[in-house]
């Protein structure tokens, strides 16, 4: 990160200047099989057509709430970047009732529909696939998201900017908290490689599964439903994904 960084989407911007084909996120849904990599790069391109979806199609604003009903997934973690571009505060597992936009997975379309504004829904499939039958009163992000813009400027001043178990925090307090646990998490710079298998429902998880890997210019190897994994599967992904360090 630089000295300058104050949000999220600040971090993401200094990653992508230091080295854009880095790793940032490594993915793995160990119920289906799914393996995704997506480099600094990729990442931030689907950050910026995200971010054009809420501010143009959606019509978000700074300080609205986007209700996020998604598992630890690569995905999320877009849509986590995403609402920090546009300036959004983003509610981790939050009340689709008292949210501007909810934006569910499909085991949540049910609680989703207490949303009274946009509903978006995502199918968390294979490389982003489609709902096979878009669920009625969402919009499917698989359809929605591939013709929005490649580039997106992001006005996000620095109000608030995650919710996550109760607790707000603005997205400098983000960034500094973020900074602050990568010496626990041991991620020394570029080529710390951090697996971690904890959800995404507590600030441990976010900042394990995303925002402390981007603070200090290391990546995450995300791991879905990792309790499936035996001990033998579980070193051998270690080994080959070069981690250097796990949380789980």
């Amino acid at each position: 990160m630089n000295a300058t960084d104050r949000t999220p989407a600040d971090l993401l911007t200094s990653a992508l200047a230091a080295d854009p084909g880095r790793p940032l996120v490594t993915f793995y849904d160990d119920a289906t099989g799914e393996r995704v990599e997506l480099s600094v790069a990729t990442f931030a391109n689907w950050v910026a057509k995200t971010a054009n979806l809420l501010q143009g199609d959606l019509s978000v604003e700074p300080g609205d709430r986007v209700a996020l009903l998604l598992p630890a997934h690569w995905q999320t973690a877009v849509w986590l970047l995403a609402c920090a571009s546009v300036g959004a505060v983003a509610d981790v597992a939050g009340d689709p009732a008292a949210a501007d936009v909810v934006v569910s997975g499909p085991d949540t379309l049910e609680a989703a529909r207490a949303c009274r504004g946009e509903r978006v829904a995502l199918a968390l499939r294979p490389l982003g696939g489609r709902f096979p039958q878009p669920p009625q009163g969402f919009l499917d992000y698989a359809v929605e998201v591939p013709g929005q813009g490649d580039r997106f400027t992001s006005p996000y001043g620095g109000e608030s900017a995650l919710i996550v178990a109760g607790a707000e925090f603005s997205g400098a307090e983000v960034v500094q908290k973020a900074l602050a646990d990568s010496a626990e998490l041991d991620l020394t710079g570029p080529g710390s490689r951090l697996l971690s298998g904890l959800p995404y429902d507590t600030w441990e998880g976010l900042s394990a599964g995303l925002f402390a890997p981007l603070a200090s210019g290391g990546s995450v190897v995300l791991c879905r439903n990792l309790e499936r994994l035996d001990e033998g599967a579980l070193a051998k992904r270690i080994e080959s994904e070069k981690v250097t360090a796990v949380r789980r």
